[in-house]
């Protein structure tokens, strides 16, 4: 027989699911925009690719669940460097990853607000990515 206090905690507990459900259905997905300066089938990108999705799902992120990663592969042509960099900054991300010195240089061309992550660059101090490294100052770090 169940007692009075379990027929509450079970009814007040599956009043709770429908709060519960929606509540995580509700939740916002992040969208991080990836700029990167190789061609996507090229090993050190796979490398690079898997590793940071890695990185995101020890953190708990998710690529199509809580987190929406849009790559632009410029395969080392500038032209599409510039035209990559302008539609990831209007399809507005929370953040931007810059793979390499040209790809950072160019999204901080392109935007002053969205927040650009770079990895793989040389000296960003020297190409006029960051003030210092201790405090990059901009959007860009």
């Amino acid at each position: 027989m169940i007692g009075r206090r379990d027929c509450i905690t079970l009814l007040g507990g599956t009043a709770a699911w429908p709060i519960a459900a929606s509540a995580q259905q509700g939740a916002r997905v992040r969208r991080i925009g990836a700029l990167m300066i190789l061609a996507p089938d090229d090993p050190e990108s796979l490398s690079r690719v898997t590793a940071f999705a890695q990185g995101l799902q020890e953190r708990g992120w998710s690529d199509g669940s809580n987190v929406q990663i849009i790559y632009r592969w410029d395969s080392g042509d500038l032209a599409r460097l510039q035209k990559f960099a302008a539609e990831l900054v209007a399809l507005a991300p929370d953040v931007i990853l810059a793979s390499g010195d040209g790809a950072a240089a160019t999204l901080q061309q392109a935007t002053r607000t969205v927040p650009i992550v770079f990895a793989n660059v040389g000296d960003p101090i020297a190409i006029g990515l960051a003030e210092s490294l201790a405090q990059p100052g901009g959007n860009v770090s």
